[in-house]
């Protein structure tokens, strides 16, 4: 592990970093028009990389675990009490039919990046199929086919070093791509139009006037907060109840493997459970004050966290072929995404949460959404995003035993 200045363990100094860089985003986004431009989201992620890169704080914690862990499920039921479940079942349908087209690009980038650096790298048939995976729904994936594969953990912990530095990258080219003519010109926006024609209404920055103060009680804070942590707890021993009781392996049958998967996993149990009671006691949700501006401030740190680990010196030293790979396949999947969602007519927004769903999951997708303000989307592409869990360990299994016949 690089130095740094402050240590993995200093937990308090790391904690008030990554909630103090969250607030001091969150103002810049609201104070200043050039920040509110490039969104907050995008500071928080730069200057998190920045400095990790700088030696200033370690790329590796505890503390950034805690976030992923307990941080990250807390912000999604809190960002879902005004779901409709009518509205998202119509709108998840569509936007799964985008998320298999993405995919098509994860695999054609797997395909060329294969055959062009077979002979370079040691065991790309593993990784190759790891990285199919990975960015088929996320590093949930390629953490459970490293498993599979038994590939050298040397090997994966060079994969991981690269998988963060380009999806880093990729996120913030995401988020930048809304601002394009040239994307803008080509794709309908409708989502972007919504922010921009409420933020043209308001007065000062649209970040700032999205934000404005709001009348938020006592016991809406209880009531929120008490609510998530109570959705968390119940949707997460239910997946943990069902992976238990459902088998999964090499040995079961795909419907048997595609239960486990669909009700063993806890995001998407979360979901579900979040939106099902959110239907049902609808009029005691929408009562709650509080609860986006919350959970958005837990996304913002989820932010911060995404761009610690992508650390410059750990890809030259170790992985610099590795950062070419996923950098073909992150870039096939970008051209493809955007030129099948051309062809289909998917909105640009559409376009953008997909292929951010194949190559990070679920989880930034959907924190993607939030910063850009498009709320229709978050619960729709956290459901379709989940599903990438399953399909990304079968295709990345698949692509792995093929490119082993080589």
């Amino acid at each position: 592990m690089l130095f740094s200045l402050i240590q993995s363990d200093d937990v308090w100094i790391l904690w008030a970093f990554l909630a103090g860089w969250a607030a001091v985003s969150i103002y810049l986004e609201q104070k200043y028009a050039w920040a509110s431009k490039v969104s907050g989201a995008i500071i928080a992620l730069v200057g998190a990389m920045l400095l990790a890169n700088l030696n200033v704080i370690p790329i590796e914690s505890p503390v950034y675990d805690t976030v992923w862990s307990y941080v990250v499920p807390l912000a999604i039921p809190l960002l879902l009490f005004q779901s409709n479940l009518l509205r998202i079942w119509k709108e998840s349908r569509r936007l799964l039919f985008m998320f298999f087209l993405s995919a098509i690009g994860t695999v054609a980038g797997a395909v060329i990046g294969f055959f062009l650096l077979k002979e370079y790298i040691p065991a790309l048939d593993e990784i190759t199929g790891m990285m199919t995976g990975s960015y088929i729904g996320g590093s949930v994936n390629l953490a459970a086919l490293s498993a599979k594969f038994e590939t050298p953990s040397e090997l994966v912990s060079s994969a991981v070093v690269a998988d963060n530095m380009m999806m880093a990258l990729y996120f913030l080219v995401l988020m930048v791509i809304p601002a394009l003519h040239f994307f803008r010109k080509h794709f309908k926006t409708p989502h972007v139009n919504e922010v921009e024609k409420w933020g043209a209404d308001q007065e000062g920055n649209m970040a700032a006037a999205y934000w404005k103060g709001k009348e938020i009680s006592l016991q809406d804070i209880g009531l929120a907060v008490g609510a998530a942590f109570t959705l968390v707890a119940i949707s997460f021993t239910l997946a943990d109840w069902f992976a238990g009781v459902i088998p999964a392996g090499e040995q079961e049958t795909f419907l048997i493997n595609a239960l486990n998967g669909l009700f063993g996993d806890p995001y998407l149990m979360l979901t579900t459970i979040t939106v099902l009671t959110v239907t049902v006691f609808s009029g005691f949700f929408e009562k709650i004050n509080g609860a986006q501006e919350i959970g958005t401030y837990l996304i913002y740190i989820f932010f911060v966290v995404i761009g610690v680990p992508a650390s410059l010196p750990l890809i030259l030293q170790n992985a610099p072929l590795l950062f070419v790979l996923v950098f073909i396949m992150v870039a096939l999947n970008m051209i493809i995404s955007f030129a099948l969602g051309k062809v289909f007519k998917f909105n640009l927004e559409d376009v953008i949460v997909a292929s951010n769903a194949n190559i990070g999951g679920p989880t930034t997708a959907a924190a993607m959404a939030i910063s850009k303000g498009w709320s229709k989307l978050v619960a729709p592409i956290l459901i379709v995003g989940t599903l990438g869990y399953i399909i990304g360990n079968y295709i990345g299994s698949v692509i792995g035993f093929w490119f082993s016949t080589f």
